[in-house]
Parts: C-alpha cells; structure tokens; sequence
C-alpha cells in the first residue's frame, strides 16, 4: 500500500511538514509496513520559499537589500541544489514591511528583489522561481529591473529611480546595462493573480488601495502604469498589458515577462513540478492533501485543488483533510478530491481548533485511513486500538 501526503499548511497552527508526519503516523497504524511519501506543499503566497527549499534540500542565503521604502534591511531566499534559487518578492518589498503610517505605493519600490535576483547570479544560478505576493509596490518592477541594471529614463535622458511616482515620467528604457546572467537565466514567476497591468481591473485599481494609495493616487498610477506600458511596448515591440498576470504585484509579473522574458505560472502548479510530483505519485494507492480551510475559493489556484487536478489526469483518488468548511467547498469535487473529512469534530470556538490542531488533526486521520481499510476490506490492526 502506498499513500502520498500532499498537503498545505493550516496557517497558524500546523506546518506542512508537520501534518505529512501526522499522516504517515496514523497510515502506519491501520496500514503496518506501507509505503509513505511525504511532500510539504504550497501555492506559491507566503512560506512557499521556505517549503520548497526545505522539500529540496537547499539551503537559505541571507544579504543586505533595500527594502520598500530604500531602507536597509535583511532578507533572504533559497538557493536550489542544481543552480535554482527561490525568491519571496515580499522578504524584500512585502507590504509588512511597511508601516501603516508609511504606506504609499507612490514612494514603494522592488529594488530589494532585484538585488536579491543578482546575488543569486553571482552565486551561479540560472533559474529562478519567483512568489509574487503580499507586495508594498505599484512599480511596475521598475525596481527590480534598476537593480538589475536596466535604465529608465526621463524627457532628458535622466535616470529615475525604480518607484511607483517615477512611471508617468518614462520617456525610454536603456537595458544595454542589464547583467550579462540575467540573459542567460530562466525566470517563472508564480502567480495566481490574472490582471491585467493597467485598466479597473488592472495593478492600481484592483490592488494599490491595499497598499495606501487614495483614489487620485490610483488615478495617477494607473495613468503612469499606461505610459510605462507604451514604452516598453516601443522598446519590445509587443505589447504585454494585457497578458493575464501582468498586473501582479503592483505590475512586477510585467516588468519580468517584458525585460527579462518570464514565464508566469499558477503558484501551486510550479511547486508541484519542482518537487516532481507527477513522478512522486506513481503507483499510489490513495492521495492526502488539504488546507485549514476549504471553500469556494480553494479552486482557485490553491493546493487542494492542484493536487486534486493531477490526480485526476493520473488516475489516482485524492481526498482531502481541512480544518473547515466554508461555503461553496464543493466545488472542490469537480477538482478530483474525492472525499473532504474535517479535523473540527464538535462545536468548539476557533481558538480551542487552533490550540488543539494537532490531536484534532491526528484524530481526523485516524478516521480516514479506517475508513478507508473498510473499503479496501483490511482488518483493523488490534495492536492501533
């Protein structure tokens, strides 16, 4: 017998990696002797770095960056074994990072994951796997990008510096200085989010007002997002604004599709090919995967559903464990989840469920792989009792 554990966090209580451990305990009790596979999973939001990196065997690497506002910081990324890096775009421009007070995507800027990009370089990696979310800015990656040495330059040929205020003044863009590695290197940017960069559905409409932009800010950004666009297009020769994704992170997935050719991808697909999961699942009789609460938004890009959606073309029943069910979580049976069981067995504030996750959890899989020996007509292990 052989189950793959396959499943996201339950943010605040358990790990991924904790709750692949708890299944392979519970598993072995009703299945003595069976074959476990245990991988930590996310969707490319936050901790995707540092499941990933884990899951992979790769170490962290931490350096002085400029942070939102151009201050000093620290951040890190993963350094893949292969020559791959992962990076959180917010370890260095997250909106966190910022204090509330503070928050204006006027003055925000991505130069911190640019810098992050050009360490790994230099540290000899050629592809790189982006997580795009939870960010201060409305650059455009303009950012990014000067860190990177690509120029951008005003009526007078002046450069400006990387900030959301800077895109209505771009008149071109000069990339003859863009670090040699970048061209050489593979870029895929995960990224769940489908805007556009410009328009009311685009960066500034859609996402600036979470980062303290006012409503004429939002006007101004999107006004400049648009002329940034037309630059970029006059300089490429195609026009990226519209590509589904372009809006991400304050139009950062569009700075790296125009200047440095990435490739965007849903989050939890691109996690899944990094840890090979195709290849993983083959010959398993049953799939575990979850998250602390399925609803109707679970497939949209989450880990239920990707895992679930692989399954599927693989032939193999999947079935999830979630700490709760919202409405509409049905929807996750048209994903390839088979079954859903919650570890909440009783009326209990959200507290009690978070302070309890682990027995709460182990009791959940406990009922599961019973459930599932009754269907395989195998005997409960007395011994487990």
């Amino acid at each position: 017998m052989k189950f793959v554990f396959a499943s996201d966090s339950f943010k605040g209580s358990l790990s991924s990696q904790r709750i692949s451990e708890l299944l392979e305990q519970s598993a072995r009790q009703v299945f003595p002797g069976c074959e476990t596979v245990k991988l930590a999973v996310a969707d490319g939001g936050e901790g995707t770095a540092d499941t990933v990196t884990k899951a992979l065997g790769g170490v962290w690497r931490t350096i002085p960056v400029k942070g939102p506002l151009g201050e000093e910081r620290r951040a890190a990324y993963g350094l893949l074994p292969g020559g791959g890096a992962i990076i959180e775009m917010a370890a260095a421009s997250g909106l966190p990072l910022v204090p509330e007070e503070q928050r204006n995507p006027l003055y925000t800027t991505t130069f911190g994951v640019g810098q992050m990009i050009a360490d790994a370089l230099e540290q000899g990696c050629r592809e790189f796997w982006l997580a795009i979310g939870g960010s201060a800015t409305n650059d455009g990656g303009m950012g990014a990008l000067e860190a990177l040495g690509v120029r951008f330059l005003d009526e007078k040929g002046a450069p400006l510096p990387g900030i959301g205020a800077s895109l209505e003044r771009v008149r071109s863009v000069d990339t003859s200085g863009l670090l040699p590695q970048a061209r050489e290197a593979k870029f895929y940017v995960l990224c769940d989010v489908d805007s556009p960069l410009t328009g009311e559905q685009g960066a500034a409409f859609v996402f600036a007002p979470q980062k303290g932009a006012d409503a004429p800010t939002v006007v101004r950004l999107d006004r400049g997002l648009c002329q940034y666009a037309d630059v970029a297009a006059a300089h490429l020769g195609q026009d990226l604004r519209n590509v589904p994704g372009a809006g991400a992170a304050g139009g950062l997935g569009f700075g790296l599709m125009a200047f440095l050719q990435a490739q965007l991808r849903p989050g939890v697909e691109a996690v899944l090919d990094l840890l090979d999961f195709d290849r993983q699942i083959e010959g398993a009789d049953l799939v575990i995967t979850g998250e602390g609460r399925m609803d109707s938004q679970s497939v949209r890009g989450k880990v239920p559903a990707g895992v679930g959606k692989r399954c599927l073309q693989a032939g193999i029943p999947a079935v999830a464990i979630a700490g709760s069910l919202g409405h509409g979580y049905e929807a996750i049976y048209d994903c390839g989840i088979r079954s859903v069981v919650t570890t909440v067995s009783g009326i209990m504030p959200l507290q009690e469920a978070m302070e309890r996750a682990e027995e709460l959890y182990r009791d959940a899989a406990r009922r599961l792989f019973s459930l599932y020996a009754c269907g395989a007509g195998k005997k409960e292990n007395p011994d487990s009792i």
